[in-house]
């Protein structure tokens, strides 16, 4: 390996704490009792008390006797001020210094520390003569040694430069990312955020949360091209799972009265912008419900969630201002359409609307059915126009084999997707409980498949088992987390939102 001038430097420094009998990785617990937000934050509370604060050096002045450090703990950033006197110990005149602690200032602090090394502080806090919020160090300890150098961003007037902002970069080395980029991490606490508000908001509804196989052996539950893996003890292929849908109805069979799923599903298909073979999920089944009680039940939802990650239901996505208050406005697909392009598609035949996509741009018509020409006329039309939070309902059969028929609209489901910016981040039906007409609906998309759609659904033969046992009136809903994040947070990609997003192997 070979290693930068600095990476040397910083190899000596370590061998030298050694050389001095100090333990740069020690095991030793450190016990902190303040942070940097919170100090700030409540500094008459703080003000000439004891404290004990950790974390990453940051940045270091040395101004002879007295210098001043600043450290970055898991909140933020704070201001240390460091004499020898305080924290070397004295040494008799005329004799040099060969203790750790007779040598802390002159030697370890102002030698062997680098930017990037783990440290504790003891001491008190203060406000300096210039009003900064600051720890007088007593004692000081390193918990430690950094041995690659950070990369420094640099700030002129407040804005950033010369920083660490290639994006492979970034997403590569998340952990380089967060300490130095400000604001990175607090994507990531919004989205902790969002999935802990989640979660209350179904526990105190009653719902239990649950946890289905990741590995499976029928890829069910939605359309798309599963991972393929190969179970060497059964020796039989099983499949990542592309969705949690029937694992959690066979659950509704069994007499809960919600479940619910926060996990990752996983499909074989392209990486984009708003896309990751890899995302997260989450689905919620309730008994009893249609999806008129669900759309009411996910405004509630979202409506808090925004509140509760940005204290107000508007959020800026983009140059979009998005209000989640509800309610929301609901249009059938058809009907958006319509409005969209003027095409009346249900008074159309499955060949008049292939035409008609063709004339769209819908490229490689030929092996689609009638319900996914709509949909690819919808995207391709209609998606992106919806900025506000916007239910879209009512889809044909063929687009929702998993879905109820509508009560009153024949061949239609009911059936909603929710569209936010142009983007879909919700789907959910009034759950399809009739076993035989499941049945045939899985047949119909086995034709589908026969006819080169790759994507179509495959009979989940325990599945149908199952939903013969009798399930009850359900609505189910899935979220994608990935997006309500990007939404949420206002980031213009999917790899802002992940810590670690799937990447191209590095090429070494």
């Amino acid at each position: 390996m070979e290693l930068s001038e600095q990476e040397i430097v910083r190899r000596q420094s370590l061998q030298a704490m050694r050389d001095l009998g100090m333990d740069p990785y020690p095991a030793a617990e450190y016990e902190v009792t303040g942070y940097s937000a919170d100090i700030k934050e409540h500094f008459d509370e703080w003000d000439q008390k004891p404290v004990r604060i950790a974390g990453r050096l940051m940045s270091k002045r040395i101004m002879g006797k007295a210098s001043f450090i600043e450290i970055q703990d898991s909140k933020g950033r704070i201001q240390v001020y460091v004499s020898r006197d305080d924290i070397q110990a004295p040494v008799a005149e005329g004799e040099q210094p060969t203790t750790i602690e007779q040598q802390m200032y002159n030697v370890v602090f102002k030698k062997l520390l680098d930017i990037g090394d783990f440290i504790g502080i003891e001491g008190f806090v203060f406000r300096t003569q210039m009003g900064e919020i600051s720890v007088h160090a007593k004692k000081l300890t390193v918990l430690a040694k950094s041995l690659k150098p950070l990369p420094i961003v640099k700030y002129k007037d407040g804005v950033a430069y010369d920083g660490f902002n290639d994006p492979e970069m970034r997403y590569r080395q998340r952990y380089v990312d967060l300490v130095v980029n400000e604001g990175v991490r607090d994507t990531f606490l919004k989205r902790a955020t969002i999935l802990k508000t989640m979660r209350q908001v179904f526990d105190e509804a009653g719902y239990t949360e649950v946890e289905t196989p990741i590995l499976q052996q029928i890829a069910g539950g939605a359309s798309a091209r599963p991972f393929i893996t190969h179970h060497n003890s059964l020796d039989v292929d099983m499949y990542l799972r592309i969705a949690t849908e029937l694992y959690l109805k066979r659950l509704i069979v069994g007499g809960f009265e919600g479940v619910y799923e926060i996990g990752r599903n996983f499909r074989n298909e392209g990486m984009d912008r708003n896309h990751n073979p890899e995302f997260t999920c989450m689905e919620l089944y309730v008994q009893y419900k249609d999806y008129n009680w669900m759309m009411s039940f996910t405004e509630k939802l979202l409506e808090r969630i925004a509140s509760a990650v940005n204290g107000t239901t508007q959020v800026q996505i983009g140059d979009n201002i998005v209000d989640f208050k509800a309610p929301y406005r609901r249009l059938p697909i058809l009907d958006a359409i319509k409005e969209k392009t003027g095409l009346d598609l249900a008074s159309m035949s499955e060949d008049e609307i292939r035409v008609e996509a063709k004339k769209l741009g819908v490229e490689d018509t030929e092996h689609m059915g009638k319900g996914k020409l709509i949909d690819e006329i919808f995207g391709e039309t209609c998606e992106g126009t919806f900025i506000q939070p916007t239910f879209i309902t009512d889809y044909p059969v063929e687009m929702s084999p998993l879905t109820k028929m509508h009560r009153s609209k024949p061949g239609l489901t009911e059936r909603f997707e929710l569209m936010v910016n142009g983007k879909e981040l919700a789907n959910a039906y009034s759950e399809l409980n009739d076993p035989i007409d499941q049945y045939n609906r899985f047949v119909e998309q086995m034709k589908l498949a026969d006819k080169g759609d790759d994507e179509a659904m495959v009979i989940d033969h325990d599945f149908m088992r199952a939903l013969e046992y009798g399930m009850p009136p359900t609505s189910g809903i899935g979220i994608g987390i990935d997006r309500l994040a990007m939404f949420m947070t206002g980031q213009p990609t999917i790899q802002e939102v992940l810590l670690f997003p799937t990447m191209k192997p590095e090429v070494n």
